[in-house]
C-alpha cells in the first residue's frame, strides 16, 4: 500500500510541472477596427491595354451616307403656261363671275359660246300619221285631259308628243299607262344641244411638281368640265377681269 500511495504522489507532481505541453495550443482571435479610406486616399487605376485601344469619339457632325443621294430638281422645273378651260355656264356673265371668284389667274381670259351635246330624253310618243287622223287623236286627248303636243314640222311632223323624260324608268311607266288607255305609244330617243359657255384662261403653274394634278382635283371639286394643257400660243384673247 505504501509503494502505492507513493506512485500517486510522483504521478501528480510530474502532471503539475508538464501539463500545458500536453494541451494542444490556443488559437489567437486578433479583432481589428476597419476603418474606410478618404476619397483623396483614393488612386485612379491607369487605363487597362484594352481601355487604350477604344477609338476616341469624334466631335465633328457626321458625314451623310454615299448611298444617300440628294434630291435633284429638274433644271427645267420653272412655271410654264398652261390653258385652263372650265365649264359649264348658262350664261356668259356667270361665267364671268367665276372667273373672279377664282382670283382672276392669269393676265387673259375669255368666255366662249359652246353648243354641246347632251345626253337624249326619253321620248314617249305616238308615231307619225296622216294629218287628218292625227288632229283627231290629238284633239280626243285634249278633251280626255291627257297631256299631248301635237308635232307640226320636222321629220316627226304629224306624230304626238305625250312626254320627255330624262329618266328612262319614268318615261316606261308613263309607256305603260298610255298603253292601258288603247293609244298606240312608243318610247324613243330625244337628241338635244344646249348653248352653254366655258371659260378659258391662262395661268402659271409648274409641270412635274403636282400643281397641275392639283390643279385638276381642286377645279373638278366646283366644275363639270376641266381640261389643263400647256398652251401651243395665244390661246386667249385678253379681255379684262
Amino acid at each position: 500500500m505504501r509503494w502505492l500511495a507513493l506512485a500517486l504522489v510522483l504521478a501528480n507532481g510530474v502532471l503539475w510541472f508538464y501539463g500545458d505541453s500536453f494541451v494542444p495550443k490556443r488559437v489567437s482571435v486578433v479583432s481589428e477596427r476597419q476603418v474606410l479610406p478618404r476619397v483623396a486616399d483614393l488612386k485612379t487605376s491607369s487605363p487597362t491595354d484594352a481601355e487604350q485601344r477604344l477609338p476616341e469619339r469624334s466631335t465633328e457632325p457626321p458625314q451623310p451616307s454615299e448611298s444617300i443621294q440628294p434630291v435633284m430638281i429638274p433644271a427645267d422645273s420653272v412655271p410654264q403656261e398652261y390653258c385652263i378651260r372650265l365649264g359649264w355656264f348658262d350664261s356668259a356673265n356667270a361665267a364671268r363671275a367665276a372667273y373672279q371668284s377664282l382670283g382672276s389667274p392669269g393676265t387673259a381670259y375669255e368666255i366662249r359660246e359652246e353648243e354641246r351635246e347632251l345626253s337624249p330624253l326619253h321620248w314617249v310618243i305616238v308615231p307619225p300619221q296622216p294629218e287628218g287622223r292625227a288632229l283627231a287623236l290629238f284633239r280626243d286627248l285634249q278633251r280626255r285631259g291627257i297631256d299631248s303636243y301635237l308635232i307640226r314640222r320636222g321629220e316627226n311632223r304629224n306624230a304626238i308628243s305625250l312626254g320627255l323624260f330624262e329618266s328612262k324608268q319614268a318615261a316606261e311607266a308613263v309607256l305603260e299607262e298610255k298603253k292601258r288607255q288603247n293609244l298606240n305609244a312608243i318610247l324613243a330617243n330625244f337628241p338635244r344641244n344646249q348653248i352653254s359657255y366655258a371659260l378659258v384662261f391662262e395661268d402659271e403653274l409648274v409641270p412635274d411638281s403636282g400643281s397641275v394634278e392639283a390643279a385638276e382635283s381642286d377645279y373638278a371639286s366646283n366644275f363639270d368640265l376641266v381640261e389643263i394643257k400647256p398652251c401651243e400660243g395665244v390661246a386667249t384673247a385678253p379681255e379684262n377681269p
